[in-house]
């Protein structure tokens, strides 16, 4: 593999919390162990498909505001602004659960965590929901995994055995590594460990550009997610010629970064944005991939990320928070033969529940009876309707670094124009994020937004009761569920 860097740059459906939970706890902590026979009675038989490919280019950590098409005066993304020019770009994109397991288990379920049960990381996900590669398999499509997986849940360096790969035929992956320079993963059902040559995401891609070649010349249509590792941390270990371009005294900082983060803001963006850098050069490679395949016209191709990265917004660091640099995520739809290459900004609320039906309606193939989240493809189509009014934000329960200080369990929502958030204790944030797009005058509890505030809880409250969430204190979930953690209510995991 050339891994250097020369190249060309359904309506919300109504589910019994108690009922999935309750098969969940039986369970306990790894749910996924469950014969696979079970999951698999579900299935309908595959059948033929002349649907669209479909790319997924899924970033860790890479929140939505870091990118020049949003107007990141940092951010060097030649590729990827010229993706958004020819895309569908939801500004409104959220993680609702802004953690790298729930959201990729939201993902491959079109489920919410109290339903799927993966709200905190290094667990393993179960298999008694068709997943979004099981659908495809089963309308015909080849199938495809490459790169970060996380959500297997038996340690971040352990073989992954078929069973528990969601549907995916070809698997190259690893549970989990933030070491991108000696990037270990298990290639199909080969459980011998292999190393990424050099950065892992541009070897991850050469891959991609691989698998597409050879199934442009196929009969089927596939269906491939790319999961990159960065710009997740350590943000010091881009290539080198990328780190170059970024000084920590020339970044300039969100008006939100508190005086105490500056400094620290400087240099962890600089890394950063030398991983997004690497990535954009990484995504202008696979790219250039599908058109020279001649599949660019008829692949859905999708760049998102997990969540975001606070950097010093509101003095915070990393994720699990309900602000917009951590829940907020780029998300970009491109499907020339449907919707054209004309670039179009939709600002409709997504969330991760609703990615799963949405890429199957764009692809014709009917939704799942165990997905929760909303189809939004007759949206993106510009042929009716204007998706939810409101995305539901969440932290089950704190873990890590988020639960040492002021971290604390949330429920919360977002639509187009605010954020309203509630803790164990009442009523937290709210903000006007048109008038105050960098969050920094909260309005809870003022008279003069009472009636608005009103408004946003009776929301949030619907949402809370149709998902059946009781909004219990974080240990009562994971009692019920069965799950071990340590004093930061971290799950133990082992490399």
């Amino acid at each position: 593999m050339d891994s250097s860097f020369d190249a060309g740059g359904r309506d919300l459906s109504r589910r019994d919390f108690l009922r999935a939970t309750g098969a969940g706890a039986a369970a306990l902590a790894l749910p996924c162990c469950r014969a696979p026979e079970e999951a698999a009675e579900k299935e309908p038989k595959e059948t033929p498909s002349s649907g669209p490919n479909v790319v997924y280019v899924l970033a860790d950590q890479w929140r939505g505001q870091a990118t020049g098409y949003a107007g990141d005066p940092n951010a060097v993304t030649p590729a990827l602004d010229r993706l958004a020019a020819q895309s569908v770009d939801f500004v409104n994109a959220v993680s609702g659960c802004p953690v790298c397991s729930p959201y990729r288990a939201s993902l491959l379920t079109g489920r919410y965590p109290l339903t799927h049960g993966v709200f905190l990381n290094d667990l393993c996900l179960s298999r008694d929901a068709v997943s979004l590669a099981g659908a495809y398999k089963q309308a015909g499509y080849d199938t495809a995994f490459i790169g970060k997986w996380h959500l297997d849940g038996h340690g971040r360096s352990t073989y992954i055995p078929r069973e528990r790969r969601q549907g995916f035929d070809t698997f190259e992956a690893l549970e989990c590594t933030h070491d991108y320079n000696e990037s270990a993963y298990y290639a199909g059902d080969d459980q011998q460990k292999r190393l990424w040559p050099g950065y892992d995401a541009a070897a991850q891609t050469d891959e991609a550009v691989r698998y597409i070649g050879e199934h442009a010349r196929g009969g089927r249509p596939f269906f491939l997610v790319l999961s990159w590792g960065p710009p997740h941390a350590p943000y010091e270990t881009a290539p080198p010629e990328f780190r170059k371009m970024f000084r920590p005294e020339s970044i300039v900082l969100r008006p939100n970064v508190t005086p105490e983060e500056e400094g620290k803001a400087r240099e962890t963006l600089a890394g950063y944005y030398a991983h997004i850098a690497a990535l954009d050069h990484c995504l202008a490679r696979l790219l250039l991939a599908l058109g020279e395949a001649g599949l660019e016209e008829d692949t859905v191709f999708v760049f998102t990320s997990d969540h975001g990265d606070m950097h010093g917004s509101q003095g915070q660091r990393k994720k699990q928070r309900p602000w917009d640099e951590s829940v907020r995520v780029p998300l970009l739809i491109r499907y020339p033969r449907l919707l054209g290459r004309e670039g179009r900004i939709l600002d409709a609320m997504i969330s991760t529940p609703d990615i799963m039906p949405t890429l199957l309606g764009l692809s014709g193939i009917a939704v799942p009876a165990t997905v929760e989240g909303s189809d939004l493809s007759p949206v993106v189509r510009g042929g009716g309707g204007s998706g939810p009014e409101a995305a539901l934000l969440s932290c089950v329960s704190p873990f890590g670094q988020w639960a040492r200080g002021q971290g604390r369990e949330f429920r919360g929502i977002r639509t187009r124009r605010y954020t309203y958030v509630r803790d164990l204790d009442g009523p937290w944030l709210l903000y006007d994020n048109l008038a105050d797009p960098y969050q920094m005058n909260n309005l809870v509890d003022r008279k003069d937004r009472a009636e608005l505030q009103g408004r946003l809880e009776a929301m949030l409250a619907a949402m809370l009761e149709e998902r059946g969430d009781a909004f219990l204190p974080g240990e009562s979930y994971i009692e019920k569920w069965g799950y071990r953690v340590d004093e930061t209510g971290t799950v133990s995991y082992e490399y």
